[in-house]
């Protein structure tokens, strides 16, 4: 005897039509024709070998093969609507797990995280910071903000933020401020320049925005991390190069200086959502970060 399952849209169309008691009201409520839900109905007795309904006037009835199909189907469907909206409860109230670097997280998305929460309360969110080569598809990620170049790939979402914009930032507590704050950028060829193993290409894509040549460029202490590095721009260590948006703080503050401004890469700040995690807040939380990006 075989133990195969009829098709599943064939259940549900008998299992609809069986509750409702009308082959019309089954078509509205699993939004199909009159038409496809007989003939579901019909494939499924083909399958089965046995009739399922009556003809009773204008209308249909139930065999006692169609009695004993509807408990059965209405009580798995019923056990199925209940794990499903179980399930689905279950991820509402899960937090919303974001990748980020560490010097992100800590330059600009700690300093806002209070008004994130206090503006958007449902999300829930728990923060996974990383230094490393991100990976947004990694399990038990939501979502992950960083900046990187398109074009994106196709199993993602990713929504765009805004561009990167980079330049040379010092503290005024550096001993070469005074000289360096009215020299042109030309200036930096001679200056042993701090840098980051996880940003190596700055310093170059800087030099060629300028028309420098980034041969020229000497690299003075190197640090492993971003965030080390700007830390010790503003202990007055050296000129550091960094993301504009990382360094807004610090310059409204007068903490560091950038006297040859920022100039734009190709990279992109932009949240990028796996397709296995999509939902309503990954697109509340793109609208937030491009509202505060904006003010």
């Amino acid at each position: 005897m075989s133990r195969e399952l009829p098709p599943l849209n064939a259940l549900r169309a008998f299992e609809a039509a069986a509750r409702l008691q009308s082959v019309s009201r089954a078509g509205e409520e699993l939004h199909v024709t009159h038409g496809a839900i007989s003939r579901q109905i019909r494939a499924l007795e083909e399958q089965l070998g046995v009739s399922l309904f009556d003809k009773d006037g204008r209308g249909v009835k139930l065999t006692d093969a169609g009695v004993r199909l509807r408990d059965a189907a209405s009580d798995a469907f019923e056990r199925l609507r209940g794990v499903c909206a179980e399930l689905r409860q279950r991820q509402d109230d899960a937090p919303f797990v974001l990748g980020c670097p560490g010097s992100l997280l800590a330059r600009w998305f700690i300093p806002r995280l209070d008004r994130l929460n206090r503006e958007l309360p449902e999300l829930r969110l728990q923060l996974s910071a990383s230094e490393g080569e991100l990976d947004p598809r990694r399990p038990g990620v939501d979502a992950t903000l960083c900046f990187a170049s398109p074009p994106w790939p196709v199993d993602m979402q990713v929504y765009e933020l805004g561009v990167e914009r980079i330049g040379p930032v010092l503290s005024p507590r550096y001993a070469s401020y005074e000289q360096l704050g009215s020299a042109p950028a030309a200036a930096l060829l001679d200056e042993p320049l701090l840098h980051t193993a996880s940003r190596p290409q700055a310093w170059p894509q800087w030099a060629l925005a300028q028309g420098l040549d980034s041969h020229k460029l000497q690299h003075g202490q190197g640090f492993e991390h971003l965030y080390y590095l700007l830390e010790a721009a503003a202990a007055g260590l050296g000129v550091a190069i960094a993301p504009q948006m990382l360094v807004a703080d610090d310059l409204a503050a007068g903490r560091l200086v950038a006297p040859w401004g920022f100039v734009e890469t190709p990279a992109r700040l932009a949240l990028w959502v796996p397709g296995r995690a999509r939902d309503g807040r990954a697109q509340q939380l793109a609208r937030w970060l491009e509202r505060e990006l904006r003010g």
